[in-house]
């Protein structure tokens, strides 16, 4: 009986400190990247409760062979288009070809844009940006995991870790329980100041239709603004939907992240101004050139006359 009692003991230590163990490579993993994945959301406008819960349920909080191998956080397969260097793990089927990143700053950059460019993931973008909940089951539903609990695993971390907090824009450092013995390399990693991945951006910050945009003031290029905003100049131009040869002028506005599908509530309609262009309404409401056009039924390139009403949410109909 006394055996029996002391192995219970025993065995209700190593769970106290398996737990002790989870929480501070937990806290540890949110403290080293809630500064990347707050970065991330104001670029592309994914939750940073996700985009964190995914990392630490894909990579084990960074213990995983893809997240030290590789810097691959996300568990993302090289597909056609990966022309990086890459590395191989068994998974769904054997030797099967996974991402390799030289950071791991690159690997949440890549898992952004992948979710952002990928057209299946367009109507997560629709969700309200605090609809942690709507994401994680929009990322089930759209294919991102087969696990048939993924959507809930992402949505009790959040939880369990407040995780949502972060959606605020704002870094909350995680107190790591010292007392573990085996917390060393997760306090390790805690180490680095996150001020060294908060992006410093010493102009006003404005937002429309949930997208974080500046106006372009003069002197600005393209090379100083990526430098300044820590983004690439295709993407500066994707974002804004410019041609390759387009000058900045100062006044212009000048989104950060992807355009949206349409309007933000309480726009409905816009009456076209003399001399207005489709590309400066889409810019004016924060709408995809295309989509502006898609609902209006008019062909790409063609511009509307003054007066003419505009339809920002809502398809117009063949009547109108």
């Amino acid at each position: 009986m006394r055996a029996l009692i002391i192995s219970l003991i025993f065995i209700a230590g190593q769970v106290h400190v398996y737990g002790q163990n989870e929480k501070a490579k937990r806290a540890a993993y949110i403290n080293r990247y809630a500064p990347v994945a707050i970065a991330e959301m104001k670029r592309t406008g994914i939750p940073a409760s996700i985009t964190l819960a995914q990392g630490m349920l894909e990579s084990d909080c960074g213990y995983s062979s893809l997240a030290r191998e590789g810097n691959n956080h996300f568990g993302i397969k090289c597909h056609n288009t990966w022309k990086g260097d890459a590395m191989y793990h068994d998974d769904d089927k054997k030797n099967e070809c996974f991402r390799k990143y030289a950071t791991a700053e690159e690997s949440f950059r890549d898992h952004s844009d992948f979710i952002a460019g990928t057209k299946r993931y367009a109507e997560l973008f629709e969700l309200n940006p605090y609809d942690y909940k709507g994401w994680a089951k929009g990322l089930k539903k759209c294919g991102y995991a087969t696990h048939p609990q993924y959507a809930e695993m992402l949505i009790r971390l959040i939880e369990e870790e407040k995780l949502y907090e972060f959606d605020r824009g704002v870094v909350i450092t995680r107190q790591i329980p010292v007392e573990v013995s085996h917390s060393r390399r997760a306090r390790q990693l805690a180490s680095r100041p996150a001020e060294e991945m908060t992006i410093r951006i010493g102009r006003q910050i404005y937002s429309r239709n949930r997208i974080d945009y500046i106006i372009v003031q003069k002197g600005d290029t393209y090379d100083k603004l990526c430098k300044e905003l820590d983004l690439l100049k295709f993407e500066l131009k994707r974002y804004n939907e410019l041609p390759d040869d387009y000058v900045l002028k100062e006044g212009d506005i000048l989104y950060l992240q992807p355009k949206r599908r349409k309007a933000e509530h309480g726009y409905a309609y816009h009456t076209v101004k003399e001399g207005e262009t489709m590309h400066a309404i889409s810019q004016l409401y924060g709408i995809k050139l295309k989509c502006l056009y898609r609902m209006n039924r008019m062909n790409p390139g063609t511009e509307p006359l003054p007066g003419t009403v505009l339809y920002l949410r809502k398809k117009k109909k063949e009547a109108d």
